[in-house]
């Protein structure tokens, strides 16, 4: 049994069945494990972007589809000189051409019947005839300047495998491989629960209040994982109100951030024991963020409980609420890179994954600073979080690099 059935499959109603600070590898794929995808449905390309392919993508026909000018200039046949003798704009058909004449061609036009290949016109030199045509002069071999027909792929032709997400360029192969409807898988549904009675909204805090950070930095992280966020609700301290709005929350992921601990209004565990809810991940074994927690809702929905600090709550992120939506909209699990190189030393926790904002220069990763569990200071400079393992890496050494979510 993997490490991740292992996690999910030990879970029933006593909470003593979960491990707690389990390894962050095992959280993560946990995660991941917990949920299938989301159904399929085909829907116009103009709705597809932001979601995942739910089978491969493949050509309608064949790209080019026929012989086209890769330049503007004159299609010509035979060994020259040639006689001129038309145009033809993309768009249009020409009849053949016989050797030793030539047609005026732009890019993108279909290439005469008969042509050996194209002059661009930098290259071509025009002469003026006694009878009013014109004879045109150049090198041009076989080929030249010609995209051939099926140059990019043919008829039936498989261009992307299911699991990736519809991007503005998969829209474009889609579209110039003839397709009007992609299939796609739904997006999963998120509300956003940000708790506490000391968080601002807008304005410079004062004292004892703070302004939110997480409002504004999940939301685009979670659209670029193929989510749909319902929206963001700003909860008070308060079992009853938390508890209703983890109850009635439509979402198929509800993500919550604070909380998690166990401190005097943080709420979360005996709202999830209160509602019915399977704990699946309590605590994982990383730093910063390692109260986050993830557990299974009635109704098929689940919920992931971010730690309050806004580093933290990153790191509860990208391990818990970023493997569970990809997993939930039907994206293959992300490449991992090669492991690259440190210019200087990422100091570990002694017995925890450290999840630390890093940069790259020429001599290799550089850590950040401003990289406490309250602080996005580091983050915001970050290109990566590096996965340090227990007792750090020198330098010289090779970490592995977790990209940082896009929006």
């Amino acid at each position: 049994m993997s490490a991740a059935a292992g996690v999910a499959g030990e879970v029933g109603a006593d909470p003593a069945a979960v491990p707690r600070d389990c390894p962050w590898p095992t959280a993560r794929h946990a995660a991941r494990s917990a949920v299938r995808p989301l159904p399929a449905e085909r829907v116009e390309l103009t709705a597809a972007a932001g979601r995942t392919l739910a089978e491969p993508l493949t050509a309608l026909t064949d790209l080019p589809a026929f012989d086209t000018s890769a330049m503007d200039g004159w299609a010509v046949a035979g060994p020259g000189p040639w006689r001129l003798s038309g145009r033809v704009l993309a768009g249009q058909g020409c009849g053949p051409l016989a050797d030793g004449a030539a047609v005026e061609i732009a890019t993108g036009a279909q290439l005469p019947p008969g042509a050996t290949g194209v002059l661009r016109r930098e290259h071509g030199v025009l002469t003026g005839l006694a009878d009013g045509t014109a004879q045109l002069r150049g090198e041009v071999v076989p080929g030249q300047d010609v995209r051939p027909r099926g140059q990019e792929c043919g008829r039936g032709e498989e261009l992307l495998p299911a699991g990736l997400p519809v991007t503005p360029a998969v829209l474009g192969l889609a579209a110039a491989a003839g397709h009007d409807r992609l299939a796609v898988h739904r997006r999963p549904t998120v509300e956003l629960l940000v708790l506490g009675d000391e968080l601002l909204v807008a304005g410079v805090p004062g004292p004892g209040r703070v302004r939110d950070a997480l409002g504004p930095l999940l939301p685009p992280w979670l659209a670029g994982a193929g989510a749909e966020l319902l929206g963001t609700r700003y909860v008070r301290d308060d079992f009853g109100l938390l508890r209703d709005a983890v109850r009635h929350s439509p979402a198929d992921l509800v993500l919550t951030t604070g909380g998690t601990a166990a401190g005097p209004v943080d709420f979360l565990h005996a709202v999830l024991a209160a509602v019915g809810a399977r704990p699946l991940v309590d605590g994982v074994a990383v730093r910063p963020g390692h109260p986050m927690l993830l557990a299974a809702l009635p109704g098929g929905r689940h919920l992931v409980g971010l730690p309050g600090n806004p580093l933290a709550a990153v790191a509860g992120t990208v391990t818990l609420a970023l493997p569970l939506l990809h997993a939930r909209s039907g994206r293959a699990l992300p490449a991992a890179g090669p492991a690259e190189s440190l210019a200087a030393a990422l100091p570990g926790h002694p017995v925890d994954t450290r999840l630390q904002p890093v940069r790259r220069s020429a001599a290799g990763l550089v850590p950040l600073p401003h990289d406490g569990p309250a602080m996005l200071r580091g983050l915001a400079r970050a290109e990566a979080l590096a996965v340090v393992p227990p007792g750090g890496l020198a330098a010289g050494e090779y970490a592995e690099v977790l990209a940082l979510p896009r929006s």
